[in-house]
């Protein structure tokens, strides 16, 4: 696209700091009401804000990691490329949707990710960039993410064992199509 800026640019102007999980992420928000543990679900411990949000940046070098969060999660298409997330539902089902601006193709600028959902994006294509926001709530708490092994996801997804390792890898392409949404 003619003017579009850098994935450097990008970073420097919204302050994006490298993430473990994440690529590069900034958070913008959380909401300062708080939630006492008697009041969240079974599984959280001590109070976690009402919600959170940040921008996070996928590169073909910083994507996302395979990880599970107890909270629901909305993420919101911004800028680049389009983005491929691999969902693996806690009732074994799985799935690979495209994200971004084309609408015409099919794509969408939203995503909602349940609570619990094992889930990895990488960059469509490899190459470029893909930026995005991400709304949370129950805000989350590092206590709240997981991060599987590869070989136990497989044994959990075999059905998906092609889609874990191929997104595992970072940028190999997928010999099933892309669920579109």
């Amino acid at each position: 696209m003619a003017g579009e800026l850098s994935a450097e640019e990008v970073i420097a102007l919204l302050g994006l700091q490298p993430h473990h999980t994440c690529g590069f992420v900034a958070q913008t928000y959380v909401s300062p009401h708080m939630l006492p543990e008697s009041a969240l679900p079974d599984g959280f411990r001590g109070a976690r804000s009402a919600g959170a949000v940040m921008y996070f940046m996928v590169t073909g070098d910083a994507h996302i990691v395979m990880h599970a969060i107890r909270s629901d999660q909305v993420y919101h298409h911004y800028l680049g490329r389009p983005l491929e997330v691999l969902l693996l539902y806690p009732d074994g089902r799985g799935e690979v949707r495209l994200m971004g601006g084309d609408l015409a193709s099919g794509q969408r600028p939203q995503l909602f990710i349940p609570g619990g959902t094992v889930h990895m994006s990488r960059v469509s294509g490899g190459e470029g960039y893909a930026l995005l926001g991400t709304s949370e709530w129950i805000g989350v708490d590092p206590a709240d993410v997981v991060t599987p092994a590869l070989e136990d996801l497989v044994g959990t997804y075999p059905a998906h064992s092609e889609e874990i390792r191929a997104f595992s890898r970072g940028t190999a392409p997928l010999a099933r199509p892309l669920v579109r949404t």
